[in-house]
């Protein structure tokens, strides 16, 4: 199978080729931790994890790091060279705390997001503050070949001395003058050059370094830095959102390059920002969504994992609670189909064979689907057709039962449906034999009030050819 994967850098959709064999050595723009994630926020990291579970199906092994960054990025964040205060330390004035306080809390906030979305667990998840001896290295190394320079205890990147910057973002170093959207800074050579260590004894994280008493790095150093001790000099995979074009991934290609000799990555690939009824999110409007306000509108995370990968990671997608139910609606048939393979599996009678041309077009149209650049819309109505076949009673036993388990590892890779074969419950199955032999003898009060029970139950039936399926609510 041939996966094609669209690089930001090249503007092409180009088959993916590792550049060790079996092996993804894969890096994902994780959050700056000055406050929850809202779902927007998820959409990025939940694309990565996505395509870690699609690499993996693929029989890749995948060293994945995703970051979470605890100093150094700044409020203008907008261009390279950024300026205003530290998000962190911002937050911390405005909660009378301490930065690291700040930090814990808010990153224990998103660990129990990402493992209440399903996230598999990266191979590490680096701190920028955990790296600050690399991230000096690296900025050292940069001065020694001529792409950085020192003014006092700050230090700027040279982009004049790369002459491919501006190639992931299309941003021209001519186009980048002072007093435009860059503030007008004397000590530097070009007003596109930005700082890779920054001098402040106001900031309240910082380290004495070869560079001076109160430095702290300048945020695009640290993913650079964290990277190469982890991954190693050259990667396959970086990913972010859209936002992280420029100036964040275009500053790490730069770096990078210039330290290690190498580009940092083959493959750069980014999610698009998700819309909030039919805009962008805005405190104003009351719209900002975190996870726990999704579940305390009565829906499971998995819904909104559902929601936030149903479309294709390079489409804008919106989400509203009326969506919502459309998708807890969606996934409660998709969820049918390992509960109607179950019972097509213990089925007897019949040719077991049957149906086995419609689990090649619903895996062969998944594979297809996900095979190209992870359309996921194209391999969930792969999925979603399959459910057909089963309810007409089409698919044999032997087919159930090899459906079944690949089903399991479809459903790892999308990380919303329910795989399981449904567990066998002595009370149900004799509630819904209880219904079967009343309406047998036309007991219609007997038969409804079997039924009754089982919806008091939480269960929901549904009669197919192969009898009554069931399934908890």
């Amino acid at each position: 199978m041939t996966f094609l994967v669209h690089n930001t850098l090249t503007k092409e959709k180009t088959p993916f080729r590792s550049i060790e064999e079996g092996v993804v050595r894969m890096y994902n723009c994780g959050p700056t931790v000055y406050g929850r994630p809202h779902i927007g926020n998820y959409r990025s990291f939940l694309f990565a994890d996505l395509l870690r579970g699609w690499l993996e199906y693929l029989g890749y092994t995948v060293h994945q790091v995703m970051n979470i960054t605890d100093v150094g990025h700044l409020t203008d964040d907008d261009v390279a060279d950024a300026g205003g205060d530290d998000k962190v330390e911002a937050q911390a004035r405005r909660e009378k705390k301490d930065p690291r306080e700040i930090t814990e809390g808010y990153t224990a906030m998103f660990l129990e997001d990402m493992a209440a979305l399903g996230v598999r667990e990266p191979k590490a998840r680096p701190r920028a503050t955990e790296y600050i001896d690399e991230m000096v290295e690296m900025v050292e190394r940069l001065i020694e070949l001529g792409h950085a320079y020192r003014v006092g205890d700050n230090v700027y990147f040279d982009v004049t001395s790369f002459p491919e910057y501006g190639r992931l973002s299309g941003n021209r170093i001519d186009d980048l003058e002072a007093g435009k959207r860059i503030e007008v800074n004397e000590e530097k050579r070009h007003p596109a050059d930005f700082a890779l260590w920054k001098s402040d004894p106001a900031h309240l994280m910082k380290w004495r370094t070869v560079f001076g008493e109160h430095g702290f790095p300048g945020w695009h150093i640290e993913c650079s830095a964290m990277a190469k001790a982890l991954l190693g000099d050259r990667i396959d995979i970086h990913t972010g959102g859209e936002d992280n074009v420029f100036p964040h991934h275009e500053c790490e290609i730069a770096q990078s390059a210039c330290a290690n000799g190498v580009e940092m990555a083959t493959y750069w690939m980014h999610a698009k920002f998700l819309q909030v009824d039919g805009g962008k999110m805005s405190k104003s409007l009351g719209n900002v969504y975190t996870v726990p306000d999704v579940v305390a509108r009565g829906f499971e995370p998995r819904h909104l994992r559902f929601a936030l990968l149903r479309g294709h990671y390079r489409t804008q997608i919106n989400f509203t609670w009326a969506i919502m139910e459309e998708i807890r609606s969606r996934l409660e048939n998709l969820d049918e189909l390992a509960v109607l393979l179950s019972r097509a599996k213990g089925a007897e009678g019949g040719d077991p064979e049957a149906g086995r041309e419609h689990l090649a077009a619903a895996r062969d149209g998944f594979e297809a689907g996900m095979n190209d650049d992870l359309n996921t819309p194209v391999a969930l109505a792969a999925l979603e057709q399959f459910r057909r076949p089963l309810l007409d009673g089409a698919v044999g036993s032997a087919v159930a039962s090899e459906a079944l388990e690949w089903l399991g590892r479809a459903g790892e890779v999308l990380g919303f449906i329910e795989t399981s074969e449904p567990e066998a419950d002595v009370e149900i199955e004799a509630l819904i034999e209880q219904r079967n032999a009343a309406k047998a003898a036309k007991d219609w009060a007997a038969a409804d009030a079997a039924r009754d029970a089982l919806v008091a139950m939480g269960i929901e039936l549904q009669d197919t050819p192969d009898g009554v399926v069931w399934r908890r609510r």
